[in-house]
């Protein structure tokens, strides 16, 4: 039967490909499709194999963590944003006072909702905070030229806390005692600069200077009049140095790689400058990064999502986990983006749709698999699980439904302010 399933998924893999045109016409995300075929394929193999999450976790561990770096260091090079507070308020309030304020909703909600536990309830928090900058693609930016604030900002946010999210998980296993938060007369020090201040804060500082380190041998190679072809050598060594300095310094990866992809970025505006200069291709390296990034993408969201679905089978329903999903996506993001957004002066069509589009994905995925490898079992771990992918496939059902609509209407509304009629 697991033949036939992968036999059956390949033909709705290629149908879907061909199918493309017409598909990126239905008025949601191409996430929910690969949702709902993943799912169906998981209704099938589900007779005939038993899965426990916990079985799976060494290996998800990897695979979303892999996932969610290429994904980081894509969205790192689109964002042609100036390193200045006022370019990047927005989204750091939101990766860090919004979460907070996140965490902490979700926590009690799910210790009153699902009668979890405070160091469970913590952990369920943490681990669904991450919002995914993949995911909707509707609400990405559409090109490193993109200046609009509410697709930048989510963008960015979604880039940051991913990383930011990081001392919750490992202030929630240490509470659970899956991981030390320190010993002494001083306990919580270890935490505050292990799992907190380091991971963070020398997290952005490598990132940002192994992104101009990178941009600047590029800079000089393309000097010399040597054109760089092998694009894809570039990106994946460039993720794969990033990643192992974080791992070499205890720092936090996510942010290490999306940082330096912000960086190289920056430099390679002036790679593409000694490029012309030297009269070297007109292709400029920093767009063929971005393609070879975008394609990275696509492959990232289709395999995770599609994994989402064939897990969802397995998932143990129950109505106040369901309430749980429908509060997340409907009280405790909204709630989170207008506390932390007040006196930001944003106008409010732009918080509206900040506040709703907060969409989980391949981060909290990763968090999960890596609170079960950390030791969480039994029923706590089946609990975790089933809340998790519930929330997850839950908002990205709800999100990339009411994306297109609402982008489009907001497309308008600017369009209109600004005394432009819209494109057709």
């Amino acid at each position: 039967m697991l033949t036939a399933s992968l036999l059956l998924l390949g033909v709705v893999l290629i149908a879907m490909g061909l199918a493309e045109h017409p598909m990126r016409r239905l008025p949601l995300s191409p996430a929910v499709v690969y949702l709902m075929v993943g799912w169906g394929v998981g209704a099938l193999v589900k007779p005939w194999h038993e899965a426990t999450a916990q079985g799976y976790a060494p290996v998800m561990v990897v695979v979303t963590e892999v996932a969610v770096l290429i994904s980081l260091f894509a969205v790192g090079l689109r964002l042609r944003v100036p390193p200045l507070w006022r370019a990047w308020r927005v989204a750091a309030l939101l990766a860090t006072v919004g979460m907070v304020i996140t965490i902490a909703l979700s926590a009690a909600a799910a210790h009153w909702l699902l009668g979890m536990g405070w160091p469970l309830a913590l952990l369920l928090g943490a681990v669904l905070a991450p919002t995914d900058p993949v995911l909707a693609s509707e609400v990405q930016i559409r090109s490193e030229n993109d200046r609009d604030a509410v697709r930048l900002s989510l963008t960015a946010e979604g880039g940051l806390n991913d990383g930011t999210a990081l001392p919750a998980v490992m202030l929630a296993l240490g509470l659970l005692g899956l991981h030390s938060l320190g010993t002494g007369d001083l306990p919580w020090l270890k935490w505050v600069w292990a799992d907190l201040l380091w991971p963070i804060v020398g997290g952005a500082l490598l990132g940002w200077a192994c992104g101009h380190g990178l941009g600047w041998a590029i800079r000089m190679r393309l000097r010399r009049q040597h054109e760089l072809g092998w694009d894809e050598l570039l990106y994946l060594g460039a993720i794969a140095l990033s990643y192992g300095l974080a791992r070499a310094t205890a720092t936090s990866a996510f942010l290490v790689v999306f940082v330096a992809g912000v960086a190289l970025f920056h430099e390679g505006t002036r790679a593409a400058a000694a490029m012309a200069e030297a009269k070297a291709d007109s292709t400029h390296l920093s767009r063929r990064l971005l393609a070879f990034g975008q394609r990275c993408e696509r492959l990232v969201e289709v395999s995770m999502v599609l994994c989402l679905g064939v897990a969802m089978p397995w998932v143990d329903w129950s109505w106040p986990q369901v309430g749980f999903a429908l509060l997340l996506i409907f009280i405790v993001r909204p709630v989170s983006v207008y506390a932390s957004l007040l006196g930001s002066g944003l106008p409010a069509t732009q918080r509206r749709l900040l506040a709703w589009f907060g969409i989980r994905g391949v981060g909290s995925l990763f968090y999960l698999a890596f609170a079960l490898e950390h030791g969480l079992k039994g029923q706590q771990a089946s609990v975790l699980t089933s809340v998790c992918l519930l929330s997850i496939a839950g908002s990205i059902v709800l999100h990339g439904v009411s994306a297109t609509p609402l982008m489009g209407h907001y497309q308008k509304h600017r369009s209109r302010r600004a005394g432009k009629t819209p494109p057709g």
